[in-house]
């Protein structure tokens, strides 16, 4: 259990199924990061086993008597009408299975996360079948790109709960302290931010295209700097409760920034209304997490020239690990505890010293990580990829695209896998693109130009791509294979089958994106027609892919036309019991769904 308190705590968990007490042991574990702030992460370790898709009731008992009297009203907020205790359904084979990504506070759209909690809603009211698991797959939080009004809610935040400050090294200020007060905080952080984008040869030829400060990001206007900034914002994102005691204003603002700030502020307070959602439906549904770009910065490690010019900056260096320092806490600690021990100890022994030394050497230990994978052991297992910081570089130059995985990695991914009957692979970045859209991104990594155009994709490395395709063609390989994926801003559905073999993998890939974000709806539609036209399942540009081996084909969408879906959704996962049918569905922010059928058997 996860959770955030303004005090120390000290609590234990109570659980029960069927009006029976588990009996079990809590640890409770903190790290403070401010004044008020203590990040919490509750463990449970039962000492017999549930019972597998039956409700789990829990109960929090803080020691501290105020602490569980608030609690206590607090908690009335999570509960469902007629419920009187939180739960949650554990099940060793989860049948109903949610994902998302790429949640942009102030994307002009709905949060189609907020749906989980009608589901959840329904199960109770209806008898509905309850979501089993909800992944999510990258950019939970945009820290590269961030509203002024969520930024100035940011700075409230730090100051409310006095979360810690820092000083800062090779920056145009000594101390993050000075940056909520900072003539260019608002909308003009490319001021502040490190200037590397001409002031080397080999910045001119990796950032000269975009004229990006150090970072590529496209919205970097109100970038995230510190640590302090980077953890409110996380408390921001999942929960209502700090925003009652923030006031948004439009003082200060520049009056060339005045009318973005105001459609941003109201875009936001649609937003806020359905935090009370999404934090209940937390509540109640396990969620496991993997980072992706936007996590921690547009581009990250995309070419070995972006990795050699950030890296070799201390500024841009401290930004990285500050937004590592914050998944650390807020989402990848929760995925699997034993894992994070060492980097959780350094996070407490930092926090207390607060020196740039401590800081230095947690970011250190944070970059130099190689388990942020990990697999979820259920019936078919989930085996959640690292795509960010295990790249295979490219060594022919330093503005080619990396692998998005490397040999290594991969082998080890493999080795997880290899005779299992089934297996679900969360992805970030799909691993059959629109072949297309990866064309193009082709073409401009050719001329250098990879960071113009994000070539974040599977077949942008040779030697990344022949490794996973040479995974699905393995004869050991899962007869039965699900992709979980997001990143792109668009919805669809393949199924991949090789060709010239007989026994197959049954390979479903459904890529569900973004839960408050989406791709400019004329543009898709546009490309969505060309690849169908260029690269089509008859077609003979097909032999020219690397994946030229194998049967390709898009589900279509019962909404919309051609193969890609455009629009705010979360992605719904059906399996049968041999997994041998796979539904797939988009979840829209408005509560409608869109059907993927399965392509009928010739």
């Amino acid at each position: 259990m996860w959770l955030v308190t303004q005090d120390a705590p000290s609590i234990t968990l109570s659980l029960s199924q069927q009006q029976n007490t588990i009996t079990g042991q809590t640890q409770c574990e903190y790290v403070q990061v401010g004044t008020h702030a203590f990040i919490t992460l509750l463990s449970f370790s039962s000492e017999e086993a549930f019972i597998s898709g039956c409700p789990v009731h829990y109960a929090l008992h803080f020691h501290d008597e105020a602490l569980q009297a608030k609690w206590q009203k607090e908690c009335q907020a999570l509960l469902y009408p007629r419920q009187q205790h939180l739960n949650f359904v554990y099940t060793k084979t989860p049948t109903t299975i949610l994902h998302g990504s790429c949640r942009k506070p102030h994307y002009d759209g709905s949060d189609a996360l907020a749906q989980v909690d009608t589901l959840i809603a329904n199960s109770f009211d209806n008898e509905k079948e309850r979501p089993d698991l909800l992944l999510m797959t990258g950019d939970q939080i945009y820290a590269d790109d961030v509203a002024g009004p969520m930024l100035q809610a940011i700075h409230q935040v730090i100051a409310l709960l006095g979360i810690t400050e820092e000083e800062l090294e090779g920056a145009q200020i000594s101390h993050s302290s000075e940056l909520a007060s900072h003539p260019h905080c608002f909308y003009e952080r490319e001021q502040l931010l490190p200037q590397i984008a001409t002031n080397t040869a080999l910045s001119s030829l990796f950032f000269g295209a975009k004229k990006k400060p150090i970072f590529t990001s496209v919205n970097a206007q109100n970038h995230l700097i510190s640590c302090a900034e980077v953890m409110a914002m996380y408390l921001l994102v999942w929960s209502p409760l700090l925003w009652a005691r923030i006031k948004i204003s439009d003082v200060g603002i520049s009056p060339a920034h005045l009318a973005v700030f105001k459609k941003e502020q109201q875009i936001l307070e649609g937003f806020v209304t359905t935090l009370p959602q999404v934090r209940r439906a937390m509540a109640h549904t396990p969620v496991y997490m993997i980072f992706d770009d936007h996590d921690v910065t547009d581009d990250w490690n995309l070419t070995r020239g972006w990795e050699q010019e950030v890296y070799n900056n201390p500024f841009s260096k401290r930004m990285v690990g500050n937004a590592l320092i914050g998944y650390l806490l807020c989402q990848g600690w929760g995925n699997l505890p034993g894992a994070y021990t060492h980097l959780i100890k350094q996070a407490k022994q930092h926090f207390a010293t607060q020196s740039i030394t401590s800081q230095n050497a947690l970011i250190d230990a944070l970059l130099d990580f190689e388990h942020w994978d990990y697999t979820v052991d259920t019936t078919p297992p989930v085996a959640v990829m690292d795509t960010r910081t295990q790249r295979w570089r490219s060594e022919s130059s330093m503005n080619k695209p990396s692998g998005l995985m490397d040999w290594e990695a991969l082998c080890e991914f493999q080795h997880g896998i290899i005779g299992k009957e089934a297996v679900i692979v969360v992805s970030a970045a799909p691993i059959y693109g629109v072949k297309f859209i990866e064309a193009i991104q082709k073409v401009f990594t050719f001329f250098g130009k990879a960071l113009t155009v994000d070539a974040e994709n599977w077949m942008a490395h040779k030697g990344t791509a022949n490794v996973i395709l040479n995974i699905f063609r393995h004869y050991k390989t899962p007869p039965e294979f699900i992709i979980l994926s997001g990143d792109v801003h668009y919805s669809f559905v393949y199924d991949v089958r090789l060709r010239f073999r007989r026994n197959s993998p049954h390979i479903t890939q459904f890529t569900c994106s973004g839960l408050k974000n989406a791709f400019p709806e004329g543009l898709i539609r546009w490309l969505d027609r060309l690849n169908r036209m260029f690269y089509g399942s008859s077609s003979l540009l097909n032999l020219f892919t690397r994946r030229r081996n194998m049967s390709v084909k898009a589900r279509a969408p019962s909404q919309g036309s051609g193969e890609l879906y455009n629009g705010c959704a979360i992605g719904i996962l059906k399996l049968s019991d041999k997994h041998q049918e796979v539904i797939c569905k988009a979840l829209l922010s408005s509560g409608k769904e869109v059907e993927f059928p399965p392509i009928k058997d010739d």
